[in-house]
């Protein structure tokens, strides 16, 4: 990759990973697991940047959000946040963007690879978060299911098709070469 390629990745993931910063402010509290937009931009990430890009800026996310910034849903930041019930999902958020970038380039970013990476996606949180949840929260599997997934099953499919559009969009424009001759 060269040097001013890697440079525009960069700069990409750090966008990406201030746009989830932007989604968890945007929250409705439900519960021990909020509603948020983060999961939309860490689909975005995937699609957009790739499996190895997509990644990092979760991985930005996560250590900014860990080191104390108020990053989180709500404004929160820390290792506690980290900690609690919400971690579990936190961490699949990582899982989530590697996963879908990995559907969508081996797909070479169809349209369906890119909705099975978007579904897929989604639902890889949850095997991080439900357990995380169950386990934090001493709840039994079924409460933590009920709480922690049905719910959001609706507005994560809302979610996946808001990410497919915008990558539709967003991808030829990110693309094009910018070069002063």
């Amino acid at each position: 990759m060269m040097p001013i390629e890697k440079l525009r990745m960069v700069v990409l993931a750090s966008l990406m990973a201030a746009l989830m910063a932007v989604g968890a402010y945007i929250h409705i509290p439900i519960g021990p697991v909020p509603i948020v937009l983060t999961n939309l931009f860490v689909l975005l990430s995937g699609l957009l940047l790739g499996s190895r890009w997509g990644l990092a800026s979760v991985g930005l996310y996560l250590l900014v959000g860990t080191i104390g910034m108020p990053v989180f849903y709500g404004g929160k930041g820390g290792l506690a946040h980290i900690l609690g019930p919400t971690g579990g999902y936190l961490f699949g958020f990582a899982f989530s963007a590697w996963l879908t970038g990995f559907i969508s380039e081996r797909s070479r970013h169809s349209l369906i690879g890119g909705i099975m990476g978007v579904i897929i996606g989604s639902l890889s949180v949850y095997c991080f978060g439900v357990p995380w949840l169950k386990m934090i929260a001493n709840m039994s599997w079924n409460k933590a299911w009920m709480v922690g997934m049905i719910p959001f099953l609706p507005g994560d499919a809302v979610k996946a098709v808001v990410a497919i559009v915008l990558t539709r969009a967003v991808r030829p424009m990110l693309n094009r070469q910018f070069i002063n001759e």
